[in-house]
């Protein structure tokens, strides 16, 4: 692509990306929906002006690994440990029920390979935390008792799906499951983890005191972005995906995390708050492009569509997607029957999390057409149904779930951000 195209290229993907999540939010839908659809659009699917090229899918990374830097900054490990344990025990058996049924699904009744029933059964585990979030606030529940469950599970279910993340992307790689590999990683992976905070920490320390005298505008950005990208080269390095140092980079320079083992740093909250503030314009501005990017890569021609095949897989999909949460929602059986229901209800959309696991088992050659499609279709409907059901099951049972909860508003005026 010459120069001069490429830049309309991306005047077209900024502008259209725009357009359509404008137009999805004032539809309380999703703008991460109408993003997705902007690439549908302008891509082979619809109009096919624009064809996915390797600089595209460069800042489409760039942007991936500033949202999973995002997601990162916006855990709050304080939150998780007040939700407790109903939060583990949402998250896990939200995270595994779908895995499982996924993979058993595609493998044994679709007869899919062992690697491409792996991507679909992790592309339907993780929650999307910031539909949910978006969601809980409309209806003003987001600090009931079901709300913070629900965000500790959501943030842990992120955290388990950028680790299986990276053990599915070394078996890609590997082009074969390998629980040597996987112990590698996963070692790996907990030395990232552990190292990374402490590293981060000490870089925001001194990033704070150069802030602090420097005269030029703008070192904040600078310095985080190189933070970023050094920590996603780190990781590509110790043989993980480069998302999950952006979303360790994040983690660690959460105002709200602490480090492991007691050892502690002192957290410039003021700090902490300026870099979420400043970094917000750069991570707007380049994630659209990863979720164009998505659909772009989709073409719509190239599945059969007249194939029971693509419709079975699909229904069979969203069925596992939906049941999956909603068991690990009823599976906490301290809660009201309404209240567990309503918490499996908000688990459900999958939104960027699963677009990300689609995206890369496109990119690894892992996924056909019609299971990407099938994918992208499922992580659609539960992104788009899911804030529908939730508020109409509020409206038809809010007074039994207050009711028989007595301490539901127990975290009133507490932040409830994800």
């Amino acid at each position: 692509m010459d120069t001069h195209q490429f830049l309309l290229a991306l005047l077209l993907i900024l502008l259209f990306a725009r357009l359509f999540a404008e137009v999805a939010t004032r539809l309380r839908i999703p703008a991460v929906l109408g993003e997705l659809l902007a690439g549908v659009i302008l891509g082979p699917s619809l109009f096919g002006w624009i064809e996915p090229v390797e600089a595209l899918r460069l800042l489409a990374e760039i942007g991936i690994i500033l949202l999973l830097f995002e997601v990162g900054l916006d855990v709050d490990v304080q939150k998780l440990a007040r939700a407790g344990w109903r939060s583990a025990i949402v998250a896990i058996a939200g995270f595994v029920l779908p895995f499982v049924f996924g993979y058993g699904l595609t493998r044994h009744v679709f007869a899919l390979g062992t690697l491409e029933s792996l991507f679909v059964g992790g592309a339907l585990t993780a929650t999307s935390i910031g539909i949910t979030v978006r969601v809980m606030r409309d209806i003003h529940v987001q600090n009931t008792r079901e709300g913070q469950i629900v965000l500790g599970a959501a943030v842990l279910d992120d955290i388990f799906g950028v680790i299986l993340l990276a053990l599915l992307y070394e078996f890609a790689t590997a082009g074969v499951v390998s629980l040597n590999n996987a112990s590698k990683v996963g070692a790996f992976i907990l030395v990232f983890f552990l190292i990374a905070p402490i590293a981060a920490k000490f870089m925001a320390l001194v990033i704070g005191r150069l802030d602090h005298s420097t005269e030029l505008p703008g070192l904040i950005p600078t310095a985080m972005v190189s933070l970023v990208l050094l920590f996603a080269w780190l990781a590509k390095e110790v043989g993980a995906p480069e998302m999950l140092g952006g979303f360790a980079a994040g983690l660690a320079l959460s105002r709200r995390f602490f480090l492991p083992f007691g050892l502690s740093l002192r957290t410039d909250e003021n700090l902490a708050r300026r870099i979420e503030h400043q970094m917000e314009p750069i991570i707007r501005l380049f994630t659209p492009i990863f979720f164009v990017t998505v659909g772009l890569s989709l073409n719509l021609h190239a599945v059969d569509w007249h194939s029971s095949t693509i419709w079975l897989l699909t229904g069979g999909l969203l069925i596992v997607a939906v049941l999956g949460k909603l068991l690990g929602g009823l599976i906490v059986l301290s809660l009201p029957l309404a209240s567990r229901t309503a918490v499996g209800i908000a688990m459900i959309p999958r939104g960027e999390v699963g677009l990300v696991f689609a995206e890369l088992g496109r990119t690894s050659g892992m996924l056909s057409d019609e299971t990407y499609a099938a994918i992208l279709l499922v992580v659609a409907f539960t992104t788009l149904l899911s804030p529908l059901i939730l508020k109409g099951f509020y409206a038809r049972f809010s007074d039994a779930i207050h009711a028989r909860s007595p301490h539901a508003h127990a975290h009133h005026g507490h932040d409830g951000d994800g």
